[in-house]
Order: C-alpha cells, then structure tokens, then sequence
C-alpha cells in the first residue's frame, strides 16, 4: 500500500521539466505509465469478482444432474494454462536499456551545457567596464574588425559605409 501511495505522491510533469527529459522518453515513460495503470484497474476489476463456483446450489436447482457432475469434473481438472513472460521480460528490459540510454545522454547534454553556462558566467564576472576598454582590447576580441579597419586604410577609405546613411553627417563643411 505504502507504494501506491508514494506513486501518487510523484509530481511526473515536474519531473519531467526538472529532468530535462526529451520529448521521445517522456512519451515512452507516460505510455508505460498508462499501461500500468490500465493492468491494475483490469486486476481489481478481475480480483474483486468470486472465484468459486456453488455446484451444490447449481444441484438443487437443475434437474439434470449430469450436467453438474461433468461441470464439476472439470472444475477439479482444470489447471490454469501458464505463459512464458520471457519474451515480456525481454521487452521491459529493451525498454528499461533504451530508457537508460537516453537518461545518459541527457546527462551529458544537461553537463555539457551547465559546463559552458560556468565559463559564460565566469566570462561575465571577469569582464571590464565598457569605458575602460582599448581599441586593441576589441581588435584581439576581434581580429576581424582589426583586418576591415586595415584594408580600409590601405584602400583610402576614411568612412564607414552606411555611416552617414544611419547617424548623418556631422561635419560643419
């Protein structure tokens, strides 16, 4: 009972958003989910029904007794025909192993992105004030500007194309 009880406790979709499970597991474990809920109502379905039969009542109330006698001879013969849940089993752990799988690779993605997200916030903290930054702070940031900045000059070019287009022209001549 104290299971039960603790699965009904479980918040999955918090679970789920926390985990940062994808989309594929997600539906793979809310699938098993259904199905095990759907096995257990059919079993309190079955289990709350009688399971023996009255065949001293069913005597009383037909006439041909035969009938009963025969019934009753099979009852006793009757043995529950057993299935081999191998293959079942084997399903479950299939699924179990791909579950798993894919747990370690959202774990690798989670730790790879909680890695590069340190080295961003690391970055951020060490970063000096805009003010206090030199052309050639920028220019090793970004060697590309540095090389656009050089053919210009080599080229002659003083302005900066689409400059006066978006700031206008300042210059008093």
């Amino acid at each position: 009972m104290a299971s039960k009880t603790a699965a009904a406790a479980v918040d999955f979709a918090r679970i789920y958003s926390k985990l940062g499970l994808g989309k594929e597991t997600v539906a793979s474990l809310q699938a098993f989910r259904k199905r095990h809920a759907d096995a257990q109502r059919i079993h309190a379905q079955l289990s709350s029904q009688p399971t023996t039969v009255d065949v001293a009542h069913y005597r009383n109330i037909l006439k041909n007794k035969s009938i009963v006698d025969e019934a009753e001879k099979i009852l006793k013969d009757f043995k529950p025909v057993t299935y081999d849940v191998g293959a079942h089993v084997k399903a479950i752990e299939v699924f179990e192993a791909k579950a798993v799988e894919n747990a370690r690779v959202t774990e690798k993605k989670i730790d790879e992105e909680l890695k590069d997200l340190q080295a961003t916030l690391a970055n951020i903290e060490e970063v000096r004030p805009f003010d206090e930054l030199t052309v050639d702070d920028v220019g090793s940031a970004h060697p590309h500007i540095t090389k656009a900045v050089e053919t210009m000059v080599k080229k002659g070019k003083w302005t900066v194309p689409g400059y006066n287009e978006k700031f206008g022209n300042l210059s008093l001549m």
